[in-house]
């Protein structure tokens, strides 16, 4: 029976940049595996080996396994290696490289599928941005735009909220000329827990950052801040 996906978008920051421990500890507590079996996916950054390395540094204690997936690999090779895991979790990058590379290898339907089998999906910056119907990116070159995602949750993401000054002006008006969903936007340091077709809550590793779901209600533009998790 089909489960309902559960994503974990973060705004920016993490083990690859050495900071916010506390945001990995949320993922691996939104599975019920003591040590749960964990992949990478380094696309975006085309394998950078610094952020993979970090990577296995971050969760190699704390998991029964640490896999990476590299860029050469396709479809089948990658519904393989998803079939093993427990958790999946995207770097950043370039989403736009990102997204095309899943699009062309047939990754995209094999991450959806696998999400809908119940695996964990997380990512961070353009590794959230993917997840997404849409979202705003500077991937392409020409400053902040509206990029697809594959439509595994529906609306819009826009992270580093806080830490990019031009990114919440131009979140909202690309919202408000309609050429963005609804949507979510994120702040470094924090991870939005969405299952299905919503967030669910917000945990922060940050002091004052957090997340807010920015929508259109006639001419008017409404941000509603998601709910923070409880920290244990």
């Amino acid at each position: 029976m089909p489960m309902t996906p559960r994503v974990i978008a973060i705004g920016g920051g993490g083990f690859t940049h050495e900071a916010d421990s506390t945001m990995e500890d949320f993922i691996l507590a939104q599975v019920p595996m003591v040590r749960p079996r964990i992949g990478f996916i380094g696309a975006a950054s085309r394998d950078d080996p610094v952020k993979i390395a970090r990577f296995n540094e971050r969760f190699s204690g704390a998991c029964a396994s640490c896999t990476h997936l590299p860029s050469t690999a396709g479809a089948t090779e990658a519904q393989v290696w998803v079939a093993a895991l427990d958790i999946v979790y995207v770097g950043g990058g370039n989403t736009l490289h990102l997204v095309s590379h899943w699009r062309t290898q047939g990754i995209d339907q094999v991450m959806m599928a696998a999400a809908r089998r119940g695996v964990l999906m997380a990512g961070v910056s353009a590794g959230a941005n993917v997840w997404f119907d849409h979202a705003l990116s500077d991937s392409g070159g020409n400053g902040l735009t509206p990029t697809a995602g594959i439509g595994l949750i529906p609306g819009s993401c826009c992270p580093h909220y806080s830490s990019e000054s031009q990114r919440q002006p131009a979140y909202m008006a690309c919202i408000a000329r309609g050429e963005l969903p609804d949507g979510v936007a994120i702040d470094d340091g924090v991870a939005v827990l969405f299952e299905g077709t919503g967030a669910r809550v917000a945990h922060s590793s940050r002091d004052g950052a957090g997340a807010c779901i920015v929508r259109r209600v006639g001419n008017a533009l409404v941000c509603e801040p998601v709910a923070p998790a409880i920290r244990p």
